[in-house]
């Protein structure tokens, strides 16, 4: 049986951590799947460690539902999260936002969406959650934004910056949202927000108090090497693996000793 928004929201009331995963593929969503992850997220980050771009500015929403429809066919279990890619939502065209969301939902197989941004996205939220499209916010550092906070930088380190990004994230839950990322934040802040609010937060880079933690498909792994997060915990070196395989195979090749 496939989780569901309520199930990820009981483990909060259970007190029970939440491990969230990326996934970009139908290989990689199987494994994870059978693994027990509960929640899988096809984030945008995929520009970056599949398609080498240099941010996730240039994902599409026709490449985002590609890889989810991809991942739908491989998780059977876990909740899947789809990103909503940057220019892809606005409070500034509620009609338009809610048409993307309904193609990343139907023809990605979805079970939710995410969108970046605090109390101004809370009449898209509330226009998702509105026709039954569950939402998971995410603030802190949102990549979206990238190029306005000058690079990735710790966000909430203002006694100001941490007011207004727990009234983002009241806002949020009291708009429909069923979770929140927070990601790149101070550990305190991460703490007071996690217990401010009802609905599950997700951290990234943002200390061990939120109720569960993402990860990178990649960083995890150990598959992206162009750059490692600090928060990055690698759980093996895939790459290396990989890489050392590939020789072994060209080395047989050219000794002419593969089995036919």
């Amino acid at each position: 049986m496939r989780t569901t928004i309520r199930d990820i929201m009981k483990m909060k009331q259970d007190g029970l951590p939440i491990p969230v995963l990326t996934a970009y593929d139908y290989t990689s969503a199987k494994i994870l799947d059978s693994a027990g992850i509960p929640a899988l997220l096809v984030g945008d980050s995929l520009g970056m460690v599949v398609h080498g771009f240099s941010s996730t500015l240039p994902v599409t929403l026709d490449m985002m539902i590609l890889h989810c429809a991809a991942v739908a066919r491989g998780a059977s279990q876990a909740l899947i999260t789809i990103d909503m890619p940057f220019a892809t939502y606005s409070p500034n065209d509620l009609p338009g936002s809610l048409r993307n969301a309904a193609r990343a939902m139907t023809e990605g197989g979805a079970q939710s969406v995410k969108i970046e941004g605090g109390s101004r996205m809370v009449p898209v939220v509330q226009e998702f959650v509105g026709a039954g499209i569950p939402v998971m916010g995410h603030l802190g550092l949102t990549p979206q934004s990238v190029h306005q906070f000058g690079g990735h930088r710790v966000q909430g380190k203002s006694v100001e910056a941490q007011e207004q990004m727990l009234a983002d994230a009241l806002a949020l839950e009291a708009a429909g949202a069923f979770a929140i990322v927070l990601e790149l934040i101070p550990s305190d802040l991460a703490q007071r927000i996690s217990q401010a609010i009802k609905i599950p937060t997700i951290g990234i880079g943002a200390g061990p108090h939120c109720d569960g933690q993402v990860q990178v498909f990649h960083d995890l792994f150990g598959l992206y090497e162009d750059f490692v997060p600090k928060h990055a915990k690698r759980y093996a070196t895939l790459a290396e693996t990989m890489r050392a395989a590939a020789k072994q195979f060209a080395s047989d090749v050219k000794a002419k000793t593969l089995m036919p």
